[in-house]
């Protein structure tokens, strides 16, 4: 039988690196949080970068328990790289699911379009004009001018051009205000 006290440092570095993981976490989440909040980003959208963040931290946590319980570095470079060989194989045969999650990243921190916004898609084949409803992990919802509900991919918000319409009122003294 092993003496638990034989690995006294690698259960110590353990305990420290798992509160470090989780100290991040959550202050990672709050920032997240409070990001959406100032920027009236939908709880929706809100859960797909928390997914994300969580998805990190557990590879963080993964490979440095691994790397303290004495895994050599030699074997664990190979066994990561062939697992993302796999990974990018199977991600260049679904090349657009990983596209729309990261432009879903993109739209999330990086982006004026908010949900509510008038929006009129820049594209020559397709006139799209209305109101963003939601915006989720791989589509655009929006509710056109004429009452249809279209989807867009997220990558092709992206990638197409995007004009934010602002609404203008006519005041009764004949000046024009925008909301």
């Amino acid at each position: 039988m092993i003496d638990p006290m034989f690995f006294k440092s690698e259960i110590l570095f353990t305990i420290v690196l798992l509160t470090i993981i989780i100290t991040l976490n959550s202050v990672s989440k709050r920032a997240i949080r409070r990001f959406g909040k100032t920027s009236s980003i939908d709880m929706n959208s809100r859960k797909i970068i928390f997914y994300l963040s969580n998805l990190m931290y557990y590879l963080l946590a993964f490979i440095g328990i691994s790397l303290i319980w004495g895994v050599n570095l030699k074997d664990f470079s190979v066994f990561i790289s062939s697992i993302l060989a796999i990974l990018g194989i199977g991600f260049v045969a679904q090349w657009s699911i990983l596209s729309n999650l990261t432009a879903s990243v993109i739209l999330f921190f990086n982006h004026p379009l908010r949900l509510g916004d008038r929006i009129r898609v820049l594209d020559k084949d397709f006139d799209w004009t209305g109101k963003v409803e939601d915006i989720s992990g791989f589509y655009l919802f929006m509710r056109t001018d004429d009452g249809k509900r279209i989807t867009i991919p997220t990558n092709l918000v992206i990638q197409k051009g995007i004009e934010i319409l602002k609404e203008e009122n006519i005041d009764t003294d004949n000046s024009v205000t925008s909301e």
